[in-house]
């Protein structure tokens, strides 16, 4: 599954055919909010919502960002994934358990 970064737009992108699903973020120095993710109808149960979290919390930890993840999808993948939670902002540095709790 090919996810691409749309930065003008702020988003994360995967197109199959007309279908466009998104994750959307903004901007504000070193943090991301992550706002919406959203797949169309004809792409759900795919596994694209998951993929596009992916790529936008790799990108971001790659660029060592705060996230705030105002989305719920955001913020629910980030609790599935504890490699992720050292991003949410205000944790940054924090150890995580093996339970994803932050410590």
């Amino acid at each position: 599954m090919k996810i691409t970064h749309n930065e003008a737009e702020c988003r994360f992108e995967y197109r199959s055919g007309d279908a466009l699903a998104v994750c959307d973020y903004q901007v504000a120095g070193d943090v991301w909010t992550f706002t919406r993710t959203f797949v169309p109808d004809s792409l759900r149960g795919q596994g694209v919502a998951a993929a596009l979290a992916e790529a936008a919390l790799t990108h971001a930890q790659a660029l060592n960002v705060e996230v705030v993840p105002s989305c719920s999808y955001i913020e629910s993948y980030m609790k599935r994934s504890p490699k992720f939670a050292g991003l949410i902002k205000g944790n940054a540095g924090k150890k995580v358990n093996n339970g994803g709790m932050i410590s």
